[in-house]
Order: structure tokens, then sequence, then C-alpha cells
């Protein structure tokens, strides 16, 4: 797959979700193809108890998709590894994946306290650091406080999009 991938990795309430709605939208704006994925640790669900495809599911469908003139949602019974899920957005410009800290594509970690750097030095493909921190040693990699999202989208933009 040629789409760019970006993880943005950290701990519980470092921030992700925040830095990929902004960059999401900001990618959005000047005219690029966005898709996300995001990796939960928990079992989640998306249907609501007593939808029609919440109904489906609990009578023991392995398989459930539902579609509108709009958009389309399927939900599968078993877990989809990450190259599956990127294969299925091979026409995005750009694919911004919130988890998956073992996955080897360029990772921008999320530090929100000191003890939350030790992900910067365990994990692989490690691109940039976004900080909460204001004194954060930087090293090689650049690093961005964590108000500076428009700085973390300059760097994407001149590394990762054509």
């Amino acid at each position: 797959m040629n789409t760019p991938v970006i993880q943005i990795v950290g701990y519980k309430n470092s921030g992700k979700t925040t830095l990929i709605e902004t960059l999401t939208e900001g990618l959005t704006n000047r005219g690029f193809k966005v898709g996300t994925v995001k990796h939960d640790a928990h079992e989640f669900d998306i249907d609501h108890p007593g939808t029609d495809t919440w109904r489906h599911r609990r009578s023991g469908a392995r398989m459930t998709a539902i579609t509108s003139d709009h958009r389309t949602a399927i939900v599968e019974e078993k877990p989809t590894p990450l190259p599956d899920i990127l294969q299925r957005m091979a026409n995005m410009d750009i694919v911004l994946v919130e988890g998956f800290k073992q996955e080897p594509y360029p990772k921008i970690v999320m530090v929100r306290s000191e003890a939350d750097y030790e992900l910067v030095d365990r994990l692989s493909h490690v691109a940039a650091i976004v900080s909460w921190l204001p004194n954060l040693p930087q090293g090689d990699l650049p690093v961005f406080g964590i108000e500076d999202t428009h700085g973390v989208m300059e760097w994407i933009l001149k590394g990762y999009c054509r």
C-alpha cells in the first residue's frame, strides 16, 4: 500500500483523539482524503440496544452491515489486523491511526508526563513527539508542544503528503 500511514500513540488521556481530530480537519480542509483507524483495548459497541442492527447481532449474526445513501458500516464479530484495515483505505491520501503501538509505521508519541517518555525509547518507528511538558529533552526527534497542532500538520505535509 502506498498510502502514507501515521500512528498517534500514547497513554490514556494524552490527547491522541484530539490531535487526530484536529489533523483530520486540517488535512481535509486542504483537500486531502483522510482515513482514520482507532484501536480500542476494550470491547466496544457502535450499536445501541434496540436498533435493528443491534438486534441482528444479538440474534447471532457474525457480520452485520447497514447502508444508506450516504454511508455504510459493517460490524464483524472478529478482530481485524491493521494491515487488513489499511488495505480497505488504499484510496485515501493519508491514514491516521490511533494506537496499535507495536505496528511498524511512523509514530507520533504523545507525552503527557515524564513517565510517558519511556514510550519514545521503547517503541519502534518513532518519528516525532507531541509533549505537554515545556522542557522535554529533544534529541534527534522533532518535538511539538501540545498546542502546536499547526506545526504537527505542517511536519506531516512536508514529510508524508504529496
